[in-house]
């Protein structure tokens, strides 16, 4: 509780009397010490409510996987109740913080996020008694988050309109002359960077540091023949299904549903550029020992398979793949045959140039 809060109980009124002496000192501590405990709910109800979990999510589908496949079994398997707070935020996670008044205790961030967050120490290191990272596989946990899922931005196009071998890299999917066609790419500075160097030949080990005067040179190239730039994913599959654009990088996630319903379409994974998303427990929540309980077992193999298999994500714990029937598995990012060509976003090498990548990216695609 901070001194703020206590203010905020008392009217102005109440506190110009007591700094006048017309409210005895007793008084005034008394109306502001109930005035607090009514202004924190959350942190008492968290001292109240021993098995409760707050979890924020991304709502709609994504919540129902998630409870199906990870919170009723953590539930059922330890007593305690899961509730959820949508959608997911970054500006609540850093006021809980700052405030002391915790909505959720544990939250999923994707790269830009999670570095983001660590970076403002919003979020706690595990708890190594309950989550021990040694234990886990290699990579597991980066800047205090613990990977869980992955999906892939990839390349799909129109068959009719490049017939086999079609487009193999972004290199051809950049090149207009030999692959003529109208272009789609999502309106999202953190992997359209990362496609762009791709594009003008980088190798995706010599990615980061990104070099963004090269990058935008690249995108200079390609803009003139882009004719959506996307931002949400159901429209990225629409303009792909109904043929409004030829190629287009998306993720495999919203591809998967036209490949389902057998679209006339080809999806590349060379070079699908990959986000990982981290659970992550806020820093200071009352509720700490819940969250490591719930996120050493939401990366657990069979529940984590399960999730990843509800949403074709790729599970970032290889033991996961043990849990799912191989057709399955190979249309996951993180299936080894996709994943050896992929190249995986990395929070802690991109951190450094989030800010500077970010509005650099808005001007160049207003302008």
């Amino acid at each position: 509780m901070t001194k703020s809060d206590i203010r905020g109980v008392c009217s102005p009124e109440q506190a110009v009397s007591a700094r006048a002496g017309k409210v005895s000192r007793r008084s005034f501590l008394a109306t502001a010490a109930a005035g607090a405990a009514l202004s924190m709910p959350t942190v008492r109800r968290a001292v109240a409510e021993e098995k409760v979990l707050y979890v924020n999510t991304w709502g709609g589908a994504w919540e129902e996987s998630a409870k199906d496949a990870l919170f009723t079994p953590f539930t059922r398997d330890t007593g305690i109740e899961i509730r959820t707070v949508a959608p997911v935020s970054f500006a609540k996670l850093a006021a809980q913080v700052r405030t002391g008044v915790y909505e959720f205790d544990v939250t999923t961030l994707g790269v830009a996020e999670l570095g983001r967050a660590n970076q403002a120490k919003l979020i706690a290191a595990p708890e190594k008694s309950i989550l021990d990272p040694a234990k886990l596989w290699p990579g597991a946990v980066v800047l205090d988050g613990v990977a869980s899922h992955a999906f892939g931005n990839v390349m799909a196009y129109r068959n009719e309109k490049f017939p086999a071998p079609g487009l193999q890299s972004w290199a051809d999917f950049w090149d207009t002359q030999k692959f003529p066609g109208s272009r789609c790419l999502q309106r999202y500075a953190g992997r359209v960077i990362p496609i762009a160097l791709l594009a003008d030949g980088v190798a995706p080990d010599k990615l980061f540091p990104l070099d963004l005067d090269r990058a935008f040179k690249s995108l200079d190239k390609i803009k003139p023949h882009i004719r959506v730039w996307w931002s949400q994913g159901p429209q990225s599959q629409q303009l792909l299904r109904d043929g409004e654009v030829d190629a287009i990088g998306m993720w495999n996630t919203q591809v998967q549903r036209l490949v389902e319903a057998k679209a006339p379409i080809t999806v590349s994974w060379n070079q699908a550029v990959v986000d990982v998303a981290y659970w992550a427990v806020a820093r200071g929540t009352p509720r700490s020992e819940n969250a490591w309980r719930f996120v050493n077992y939401a990366v657990q193999p069979e529940p984590l398979a399960k999730f990843s298999v509800k949403n074709d994500y790729g599970p970032m714990n290889p033991e996961a793949f043990k849990f799912i029937p191989e057709d399955k598995a190979k249309q996951l990012p993180t299936w080894p045959e996709n994943f050896k060509n992929s190249i995986v976003l990395d929070p802690a090498k991109m951190l450094p140039q989030i800010d500077e990548f970010s509005k650099r990216f808005d001007q160049w695609i207003a302008s």
